[in-house]
């Protein structure tokens, strides 16, 4: 059984309690690394500048704090991998299904369950969805 590392855990304590919960489940089964959680002004402006993210500071879920958005990615690493990363998101959004969680993922935003209408990719991001 995979856990954290202690340099994941640190950026995962920075998200929303239930995306605690749900990536501790999620590593319980697929090895996985937390990329990011929360980003102050500085960080997410540089996101946008590189074309990483689109939305300015304050502006993206991950500015909140605690955060309620979290980059996350499956080992081993594979940037590329869409397929991979696809079959990783659809794991977690049915782990956080189960936990009564509505997530959004950054491979599937309007969440209409087509991949292919996206116009921004992001693969690794998952986010919590407002009720």
């Amino acid at each position: 059984m995979a856990a954290f590392s202690i340099n994941s855990k640190v950026k995962l304590a920075t998200c929303a309690p239930a995306l605690q919960i749900l990536f501790e489940s999620v590593v319980g089964l697929i090895d996985c690394t937390i990329i990011e959680g929360h980003r102050n002004a500085v960080r997410q402006n540089k996101l946008v500048q590189h074309g990483k993210s689109q939305l300015k500071y304050p502006d993206s879920a991950h500015n909140r704090a605690p955060s309620c958005a979290v980059d996350v990615i499956a080992y081993p690493i594979d940037w590329v991998d869409r397929e991979r990363q696809t079959l990783f998101a659809g794991y977690v959004l049915g782990v956080a299904q189960a936990q009564g969680l509505q997530l959004r993922w950054g491979g599937d935003w309007d969440r209409d369950f087509q991949v292919a209408d996206n116009s921004f990719d992001d693969l690794v991001h998952f986010e919590l969805v407002e009720a």
